[in-house]
């Protein structure tokens, strides 16, 4: 240790000791301690941490036994890896330095880092509580992962080989378009690039000049927990957490847990994993593709041929309407013979009544009137005979009409012009549209053969009713026909 020269102060009268000024001594002390402690590292945990307006921070620097002072100028507070706090077990890089306005020595502290694992571990989970307690790594804020992102935005060192495991198993599995934003994964510049990464990505507009990336994969490969820190920054895990776009984290090897893992929407044990979970195989999705067309093929022939033969067992089922016409036609002859028939044998009847009322009168005159009145009855039956066979002869009519109509408003008669026959899934037919919705599979039968079709949307079409046809009054044409014909009697 080099003492002061004698030529710093005059030696004091009656002694060979040099005499100091408070200021020379303090000064002297001052040059030893900076030239023997120019530049050390010092372990200590921090205790009476203070952050002044200034900018300063002021601390101490403890152990069990021994306590040291330390300042750091508001130009290096700024670029500290750290935020120092109390309790904090701390590495300090820098120099040893005297404040003589206090007679204290203490280190100027120019670079400061966690002292060991242990202290780096405790650091970690209580930065992870504090951010889980802000609800950055709650799961409602999870986005699911697209099934095949046309842009996948890659952050990690543009010279490391996560980039190339990337490409290549994207380039295995199925090839996509790639931007790669290039960051230090590891220093002090480490977090405030990797966290602008992100939010660059996240303000790119879709459609613009450079793609906005439908997924983010962040990744680095292994290393300690010291090189891994950048990930576990507050700055890196809000960006993560902030992120539009979901994002996949890949830090490390599996074993290696970061908090970005906590803020991702997916975390991948490895940036090769990470590429297998962005995009699917190509080929098996092919094969997949295949077999469900080939599925979907038979499993439609089937149905059409099930359906084909239901339909033709219901149309077997079904009489024919001239069939139904046959009965009553052969009904109508028999009863229009009978009305013949029996109309001949009233008039005669009711004549020959006439005639033996007629010969049972006395007077002439009254026979002769009677006669008269026989001879217009005889005259009445006969204008009456060809009057029942015209009326006969309508209801025949009116019935072939009704036949006619019957067999027009057969479905197949409707098949022929021009309409078709619409069941639903079911087999059963479909009466209104507002029985089916959009996606419903429907059959068609027209007047050659039957059809398959999918409902793509259903509407509403109003249509004034259809006025129904008066029914003809058979009273009416009866009275009608009675007002023709004279009375009887």
């Amino acid at each position: 240790m080099t003492t002061p020269s004698d030529t710093d102060a005059p030696p004091q009268s009656g002694s060979n000791l040099p005499e100091y000024s408070v200021a020379e001594l303090s000064a002297a002390l001052k040059r030893t301690l900076e030239g023997e402690y120019g530049h050390i590292r010092v372990r200590g945990e921090i205790s009476g941490f203070k952050r002044h307006t200034s900018g300063h921070l002021y601390m101490s620097l403890k152990d069990e036994s021994a306590v040291l002072d330390a300042v750091c100028w508001r130009g290096t507070a700024g670029r500290l890896s750290i935020a120092p706090e109390d309790g904090l077990e701390v590495i300090a890089t820098g120099r040893i330095t005297t404040y003589g306005a206090r007679s204290k020595y203490q280190i100027v502290i120019e670079a400061m880092e966690v002292a060991g694992e242990g202290a780096l571990l405790k650091l970690l989970e209580d930065r992870r509580k504090k951010l889980a307690a802000e609800g950055l790594f709650d799961d409602d804020r999870k986005q699911p992962i697209p099934f095949l992102p046309s842009v996948i935005g890659v952050v990690t060192s543009p010279t490391g080989a996560v980039i190339r495991d990337i490409l290549h198993r994207l380039a295995d599995r199925f090839p996509r378009h790639v931007l790669l934003w290039p960051v230090a994964v590891q220093g002090d510049a480490a977090p405030e690039q990797i966290a602008a990464a992100i939010d660059g990505f996240n303000k790119l507009e879709a459609g613009g000049a450079v793609p906005r990336p439908d997924l983010l994969i962040v990744g680095r490969g292994g290393g300690s927990l010291e090189d891994l820190w950048a990930f576990n920054e507050e700055i890196v895990v809000r960006a993560a957490a902030a992120s539009e776009i979901p994002l996949i984290s890949a830090v490390g090897h599996e074993t290696d847990t970061t908090l970005i893992d906590f803020a991702s929407d997916r975390r991948a044990p490895t940036p090769t994993a990470a590429a297998e979970m962005a995009v699917p195989v190509r080929a098996e999705l092919l094969a997949q593709l295949l077999d469900d067309t080939r599925r979907m093929v038979s499993g439609m022939g089937r149905g059409l041929a099930d359906r084909r033969v239901r339909l033709e067992g219901l149309a077997r089922g079904l009489p024919e309407p001239l069939r139904l016409l046959e009965a009553a036609s052969q009904r109508l002859d028999d009863w229009s013979e009978r009305l013949r028939n029996g109309t001949q044998n009233l008039i005669a009847g009711r004549t020959a009544a006439l005639q033996r009322l007629v010969a049972g009168l006395r007077p002439a005159a009254l026979a002769g009137e009677i006669a008269s009145s026989g001879e217009r009855v005889a005259r009445l039956g006969e204008r009456m005979q060809p009057a029942a066979a015209r009326l006969i002869e309508r209801r025949a009519e009116r019935l072939e009409g009704l036949g006619l109509r019957l067999n027009s408003v057969s479905y197949e008669r409707v098949l022929e012009r021009g309409f078709a026959l619409v069941r639903d899934a079911e087999d059963r037919p479909v009466m209104s549209a507002a029985s089916l919705s959009a996606g419903d599979a429907i059959a068609l039968r027209f007047k050659d053969g039957d059809a398959r079709a999918t409902v793509d949307g259903v509407g509403t079409t109003k249509t004034k009713p259809t006025p129904k046809p008066k029914k003809s009054s058979t009273k009416a044409k009866s009275g009608r026909s009675d007002q023709r014909q004279g009375k009887l009697l």
